[in-house]
């Protein structure tokens, strides 16, 4: 596997060089341990197995490598296997749509299997869909689609690897593959999804994540995942412990000691825009006081929404602790007063749910903090109340959410949805401040001045 993947980028530039096919397998647009460990391992064997192979077979990882680094956990995992993050290829490194106009392009998809709207001119070149959710759309009788509602993606890898020819599954894949079959939270769970002594279950890596160590109590994990590890450890009994495993990856997925306040928002990103308003969604891995007390933080805030043209941004805070008891606080942050008011008395007010929002001292006047009382509300349970709040009450009841970013990702995932990819048009002053009046006097969208 290390070999392959290294070869990659000469295989890649000696193919366009001679005008030979590129075969890429590319995840989803979250590019989470999942996403990324089941591109690695299928596209390496498919250059093991497939005969007489005429194509480069090419892993892609579907996000800028500027982001990487924002993916601890994968990171960490790939540096522990003797994978440097230079030999991988990211997804602004390699011209897909040149490819695909040159003829040299074919495309199988991991862990997803519809196209974002910016890529529907490489539609006719998917050739393979293997995927862990229910399937949106059809595919052509000439492409080949699996699909399974498994706890992890990889767990359909390891069965397509495990009936190839012996030796194609090597060690180090398997513990790509094991290490993601167990931690693959979306967030840190609640007590009571461990075991009787209140420590989690931890089963082989990717799919260990994935299906929260193998923890039925989680809801992710199928027999499938379980036989997918028990076929990897018996294969490969010298594998790490699960429970190693599954700790140090949940404690890497949430380290974000060498990030910047920039990188920390940016890790795990929604956003949402109502007419000329847009608000960011962060979920933050560190302590609240923490957070509010970093140097800069203002600015790094300030910057941060101006960049991106947001006016305003909601953190959930979700700090990591050895207690494994889950804790939640709230800041919402936005220089527009007005603004602030409305957001904040829409997340007090809210009653489906109740979030039993408690506020507690901030240094900023800026930002309004929060003990979140309802501590299994996840930011996924919060979006729509944010949704309401920005497009009026009757756009939470019609319709998924309408974000400025790529499709939504696999439940599972470490990250629920990558940056905002487009920029944003220019914001007229005056229209946006009749906007926010609007919305603090609780008028629907359209309605007269």
């Amino acid at each position: 596997m290390e070999r392959f993947v290294e070869g990659n980028r000469a295989a890649l530039q000696e193919h366009i060089q001679h005008h030979r096919e590129i075969h890429v397998v590319m995840g989803n647009e979250a590019c989470d341990l999942d996403s990324t460990v089941s591109a690695l391992a299928l596209a390496y064997f498919l250059a093991q197995t497939s005969p007489a192979p005429k194509a480069a077979f090419i892993p892609v990882l579907n996000i800028p490598r500027a982001d990487f680094p924002l993916r601890t956990e994968t990171t960490f995992l790939l540096q522990e296997q003797g994978i440097p993050a230079a030999s991988l290829i990211f997804r602004d490194e390699i011209d897909l749509a040149g490819l695909h106009r040159a003829g040299l392009l074919s495309l199988t998809l991991v862990d997803h299997h519809v196209l974002p709207s910016t890529d529907a001119a490489l539609e006719d070149t998917v050739v393979e869909v293997l995927d862990h959710r229910p399937l949106e759309r059809a595919r052509g009788p000439g492409c080949p689609v699996t699909v399974a509602l498994v706890g992890s993606c990889a767990t359909l890898v390891t069965e397509r690897m495990a009936q190839g020819p012996p030796g194609v599954l090597d060690r180090a894949t398997a513990t790509l593959l094991h290490g993601e079959h167990g931690v693959a939270l979306d967030e840190p769970q609640p007590q009571g999804t461990g075991m009787a002594d209140g420590s989690w279950l931890s089963p082989p890596a990717t799919i260990l994540l994935d299906s929260i160590n193998l923890s039925p109590a989680a809801g992710k994990v199928t027999p499938r995942d379980v036989a997918c590890v028990s076929l990897l450890e018996e294969r490969f009994p010298d594998l790490p412990a699960r429970d190693t495993v599954f700790r140090t990856l949940q404690a890497t997925k949430f380290d974000v000691s060498g990030l910047t306040t920039e990188q920390m928002l940016r890790k795990d990103l929604k956003v949402l825009s109502g007419d000329e308003l847009v608000l960011a969604i962060s979920a933050i891995y560190v302590d609240l006081e923490t957070f509010l007390h970093r140097p800069g933080l203002l600015q790094d805030l300030d910057a941060f929404c101006q960049a991106q043209g947001y006016m305003g941004l909601v953190a959930m805070i979700v700090p990591y602790n050895e207690s494994k008891v889950l804790t939640r606080q709230l800041m919402v942050y936005s220089q527009h007063e007005t603004f602030r008011s409305a957001v904040c008395q829409a997340l007090e007010e809210a009653t489906t749910p109740a979030l039993h929002l408690q506020p507690i001292p901030s240094p900023w006047s800026c930002v309004t903090a929060y003990n979140q009382g309802n501590a299994l509300a996840s930011r996924k349970k919060v979006l729509p109340i944010l949704r309401a709040a920005l497009t009026g009450p009757s756009a939470a009841l019609g319709g998924p959410e309408e974000e400025v970013v790529p499709p939504p990702t696999p439940m599972n995932s470490l990250v629920e949805e990558c940056p905002l990819a487009q920029a944003v048009p220019p914001l007229c002053p005056q229209d946006v401040l009749e906007r926010v009046s609007r919305i603090a006097a609780g008028q629907p969208p359209g309605s007269p001045k």
